[in-house]
């Protein structure tokens, strides 16, 4: 992948994980090699792209067609170590002679369509993002000048198995349609990157608020979403998720003005949030039922009951001990008051928090004191 072997690894969790490159970095390689191709009359296996990152890449060109007035070939998406959809994916451009001045990129099959307001293009754009865009122009400059042609260029990128691939992607909750998006702020892929997640949260987060709902409905998960559409009387379209990062969402929900969130979510996802914790992936920390037992020893659970609880390997386990000790309403309602004290205390109040959380055995558990509220907000 990269010129520089000691860069395309990194150490995660003790595991040494293997970078990637992205799908802008891709477009943008295939579309110098095409250049090269079309403007110096000779045939590439090869192009050199710098990436954004710093980190050279040497990237092979698969399919090459050369035609009259246009040459096209493509370059084979490698995610390294990270769990990429688009992992294998072939990413193509097709360069040819334009009568129009300067550069100009456009998507074609397999590249999504952008149809709502909020994204990083506008409606009606092909999904491709401002900085793979600026790749891309800049990797096609660059042929340019190694052979002096002044004249005008259109790229256009296409992805052969990109609306079926697409499917499995975000792309369809975001409203772009049609395939993938060509992505990419650094040209390199970071191995199980959260960043890239809650990049992809704030992306959702975007288009929520640019379709005029300025009170986000959030669910942590599937869980989640499920309940919401079976149980509530909530717009469910208008749900984004936000996987383990309640506390970077509230953040950015914060920072862009938003009035106000409701959370659905499962109970061993928000018990979390009662002692505090933002991040409820299990390796930042897994308290369910330290929590559980130490809201139903304030309810008035006996010594023995609560030791049952600390030995619960999940919600479902303890809050069957609480409902044969009769805690379990009494558990519920300490437990959304501290939810509700700690999505407070995340956003200092800014804006207006609250939560319904649920077990998948026993359906509806409680809700926080503002969730009424923010439920006619939403409808």
């Amino acid at each position: 992948m990269s010129l520089l072997a000691q860069e395309e690894y990194i150490r995660k969790n003790n595991k040494r994980l293997r970078r990637g490159y992205t799908t802008g970095s891709c477009a943008a390689a295939a579309a110098k090699g095409a250049a090269v191709m079309l403007l110096g009359g000779k045939q590439t296996s090869q192009v050199e792209l710098m990436t954004p990152k710093g980190i050279l890449l040497r990237l092979s060109l698969e399919e090459v067609c050369r035609e009259a007035d246009s040459v096209s070939c493509g370059v084979v998406k490698d995610a390294g170590d990270d769990p990429d959809t688009t992992h294998g994916l072939l990413i193509c451009a097709k360069v040819s002679f334009s009568s129009q001045p300067g550069i100009q990129i456009e998507g074609g099959h397999g590249v999504g369509r952008v149809t709502v307001p909020g994204l990083d293009q506008p409606p009606g754009a092909a999904a491709i993002n401002r900085v793979p865009r600026s790749m891309i122009a800049g990797a096609v400059e660059e042929a340019c000048r190694q052979f002096g042609y002044q004249g005008g260029l259109l790229v256009l990128i296409t992805v052969p198995k990109g609306r079926e691939t697409a499917k499995k992607t975000f792309n369809p909750r975001l409203g772009i349609e049609g395939g993938i998006s060509i992505l990419g702020t650094t040209g390199i892929v970071e191995p199980m990157s959260e960043q890239a997640l809650i990049k992809s949260i704030e992306v959702e987060m975007n288009v929520r608020i640019a379709q005029g709902n300025q009170v986000l409905l959030v669910t942590p998960g599937n869980y989640g979403e499920a309940f919401l559409k079976e149980h509530l009387s909530l717009p469910f379209e208008k749900n984004m998720k936000c996987s383990n990062f309640i506390g970077e969402t509230i953040d950015m929900a914060v920072e862009k003005g938003v009035l106000g969130i409701l959370f659905v979510g499962h109970i061993g996802k928000l018990i979390k949030v009662a002692g505090g914790i933002m991040n409820t992936h299990s390796h930042c920390a897994d308290c369910r039922c330290e929590l559980m037992a130490a809201n139903a020893l304030r309810a008035g659970i006996s010594r023995e009951g609560a030791l049952e609880v600390l030995q619960t390997k999940t919600t479902d386990e303890a809050l069957d001990i609480l409902e044969r000790e009769q805690v379990l309403e009494q558990t519920m309602k300490l437990a959304a008051d501290q939810i509700q004290f700690y999505l407070e205390h995340r956003s200092y109040g800014e804006i207006q928090l609250g939560a319904v959380f649920f077990s998948s055995i026993r359906g509806y558990l409680g809700e926080t004191s503002n969730a009424g509220e923010l439920m006619k907000k939403i409808r």
